[in-house]
């Protein structure tokens, strides 16, 4: 079962996660800014940037964020309540998507003449949906098993090394699946090339600036929370709802 340590990096000790998530404060908070931000980088994705020698999309500026809350949350709280919302992410991908694409296929009112910019633009959403749910599902899995994995095996030391650990090895799989599935196609294979790299080291980047921030803000919360979770014996089954 689930049990928490305190002789870790000064951490308080807590509540395990069985016994207190009823109780957790500050969960549906990072339950809401994780989905939010989950739903506007793929709307933000349908734009292609140039920044210099790097190209990628527009949602890549906001989606590393999506990777530190997921680090916080696996931290503070354990796999499985991590779980618990990235499924609550996906299911709001889908009826974002499923919305868009309804409104895009219904007729438009006749002085409305926008119904080309709509299609252009957000009529991409399902594509681009459909890559960031495979995407994220396979990296952020990646991401948090790694993470919690590794927080068991350092007995809660070393956080930085957890964090940017557990992000190589998601991002990797999360930057190459996305991007293959939401433009392959649609740019030269050479834009899809430097697409992908330019998107793993940006967001590989964002996770290694901010860790002072994220040892910050695991402290914060764990303090708040009096909580700090360790995966023992978790089965890493990515379903919700399982054991």
């Amino acid at each position: 079962m689930k049990t928490h340590h305190t002789h870790h990096e000064g951490e308080p000790s807590g509540r395990t996660q069985e016994t207190a998530q009823s109780g957790f404060r500050f969960l549906p908070v990072l339950t809401g800014l994780f989905v939010g931000i989950l739903l506007l980088s793929n709307i933000l994705a349908s734009k292609m940037v140039r920044i210099g020698p790097f190209v990628f999309d527009g949602g890549t500026l906001l989606f590393p964020l999506s990777y530190l809350f997921g680090d916080l949350l696996t931290e503070v709280y354990g796999y499985k309540a991590t779980r618990k919302v990235i499924w609550t992410g996906f299911v709001m991908l889908l009826i974002m998507s499923v919305n868009i694409w309804f409104i895009g296929i219904l007729p438009a009112e006749e002085t409305w003449t926008f119904q080309t910019d709509y299609s252009n633009i957000l009529m991409q959403m399902p594509r681009i949906v459909l890559a960031s749910i495979v995407a994220y599902f396979a990296g952020e899995y990646v991401n948090s098993v790694v993470l919690s994995r590794m927080k068991v095996l350092t007995r809660g030391r070393h956080l930085w090394a957890r964090t940017i650990g557990s992000t190589l090895a998601g991002q990797f799989l999360d930057t190459a699946l996305f991007v293959g599935i939401a433009f392959g196609g649609l740019y030269p294979a050479e834009i899809l090339a430097i697409m992908a790299l330019s998107n793993y080291l940006f967001k590989t980047g964002i996770e290694a600036i901010c860790t002072p921030v994220t040892y910050q803000a695991v402290r914060f919360m764990k303090n708040r929370e009096k909580c700090d979770v360790f995966d023992h014996d978790e089965h890493y089954n990515p379903l919700p709802g399982a054991r």
